[in-house]
């Protein structure tokens, strides 16, 4: 893989992170009223699993939101994209909180007030949420971003996205050794 491919990777991994820390902090604010919350594991402002669920679903659900299914005359495609986004983020969110549990003894949320959950770790209102968010990945995240590289100086890009990786990378390896950043559920 050449620089420029892993570069674009990076970059929206890092935008789809940013994105989902602000989602996060977000449904503190909005949903349980507490105020600012940092509701990331690292110092800065992006959640990595949001990154990587962000890759995943581009990677996989891009030809489809390019290739557009029919049913007769009707394209649902987007229907498509939105319900394989619930489920493989559905599935992520929940091995996701086993992962943290085996690293840290516990993980970042709880779901077992809402309706339709299982173990507290994923809730079919969570999955109708990130299966929104997918489609604002799958339909303007990813292009957007594709644009704005397009169009970018190709040094200042470079550049900008090694110090995005070396600050990102700085960060990631320090967190181990001095524990969680979270702040609450």
């Amino acid at each position: 893989m050449n620089f420029t491919k892993l570069r674009n990777i990076f970059l929206i991994f890092m935008a789809c992170s940013f994105l989902g820390w602000i989602y996060e902090v977000s449904v503190g604010i909005f949903e349980t009223h507490v105020g600012y919350v940092n509701r990331g594991f690292l110092f800065g402002p992006y959640l990595p699993i949001y990154g990587f669920g962000g890759l995943i679903l581009i990677i996989l659900l891009k030809r489809v939101r390019d290739k557009g299914i029919y049913i007769g005359r009707v394209n649902v495609s987007f229907i498509l994209v939105f319900l394989i986004t619930m489920f493989i983020t559905t599935v992520l969110e929940l091995l996701g909180s086993y992962f943290m549990e085996f690293l840290m003894g516990d993980w970042l949320w709880d779901y077992s007030s809402y309706f339709c959950n299982f173990e507290g770790r994923i809730a079919l209102w969570s999955s109708v949420k990130f299966g929104i968010g997918g489609l604002i990945i799958i339909y303007f995240i990813e292009p957007l971003i594709n644009i704005c590289i397009k169009k970018a100086d190709k040094r200042a890009i470079n550049v900008f996205s090694l110090i995005l990786a070396l600050i990102f990378l700085i960060d990631l390896s320090f967190r181990p050794f001095l524990g969680s950043n979270f702040l609450g559920k």
